[in-house]
Parts: C-alpha cells; structure tokens; sequence
C-alpha cells in the first residue's frame, strides 16, 4: 500500500472517531438536559403547589438523563478502542471492517428511546383538591388554607367567587391584549 492509501485510511479513521465522539457529546448534552428539565419542572411544581412532593420511584427524567450521560461515556471509550484497534489494523496492513460498533450503539439509542416514550406520555394524575393552576397569590393563600383547616361553606363560596374573579380577569387581558394597537 502506497503511502498516500496509507495516510487516507488513517484520516478516514480519524473521521470516524471524530463522528463517535460527536454522537457520544450529544448523547452526554442530551442526558445533562434532560436531568436537569425534570429538576425544573419538580421544583416548580414545588413553587406553585407549596408542598413537598411525595417520593417517586426511580424511574423519572433524572435517572432517564443519567442513563444517557453513562452512555455517552460508554461511546466515547468504545470510540477510542475501535480507533486503536483499526489504526493497528491498518499499520499491519489487514482492516477488518466489523460492524459490531454500530449495531451496538443503535441498539442502546433505540432502547433509550423506547424508555424515554413512557415519558412522554405520562401525565400525572391531578388532585382534586389543588387546582392546577396557582398563578395568583390569592389563590395559593387560598390553598395554604385550605390545607390548614377544613373550609365551611361560607368561605368555599368566598375562594369560588374569587378564582371565577380572577379568571375573568386573565381572560379580559387576554383578549385585551390580542387586539391591534392601532385600528386601520
């Protein structure tokens, strides 16, 4: 083999590595993200509800990103032992092309995403008790008293009258804020 062959197998390895490591990188950002948006929407969830949320099992977002950043890592070592093991190849002068690399790692992906499918779909049952939306300040001191203490029926009509307040309110503004500012 000419030198010229030699050096082009050589930079086509490179390639190549450099094409796992980029699938590993997106693998590790994906995970990092993933975790963290599940974070979020826990402590916001937290903010707007004003209490703890119960224990969940280990299957959520944070465990589903975690996942994918050990795999990201796993790409990346996988990565680097395959271009060793076709630089030797190519030096000894007999590349072995073997397509286990990448079943294997399309194999994982696809399992990660079936995993992360659930997730998706998955809608947390809403209590009945706290409304879904706490926006207002009123209406989470509402709710903290509420917990506190059981309502009687003048103060439920009283909480009734002021979230049908508040809601006429939003929608006002949202209408309001539709129109154009200035009419042809």
């Amino acid at each position: 083999m000419s030198k010229i062959d030699r050096q082009r197998e050589h930079q086509a390895n490179e390639r190549t590595f450099l094409a796992w490591l980029r699938t590993a990188i997106a693998l590790i950002g994906f995970g990092f993200a993933l975790s963290r948006f599940g974070l979020f929407l826990n402590h916001l969830e937290i903010t707007i509800t004003n209490r703890n949320l119960p224990l969940r099992s280990w299957v959520n977002s944070q465990s589903l990103g975690l996942t994918l950043v050990i795999v990201g890592i796993l790409v990346i070592l996988l990565a680097v032992w395959r271009y060793n093991q076709v630089l030797q190849q190519i030096e000894s002068g007999n590349y072995d092309p073997s397509p286990l690399m990448v079943w294997l790692t399309a194999g994982i992906v696809i399992l990660l995403g079936l995993l992360s499918i659930p997730f998706l779909l998955w809608r947390q049952p809403s209590n009945p008790n706290t409304p879904p939306s706490l926006s207002s300040r009123t209406e989470r001191q509402t709710s903290a008293s509420r917990q506190k203490s059981p309502t009687t029926s003048r103060e439920a009509r009283k909480i009734r009258r002021t979230k049908r307040i508040l809601a006429s309110q939003l929608f006002l503004r949202a209408r309001t804020s539709k129109l154009p500012s200035k009419l042809p």
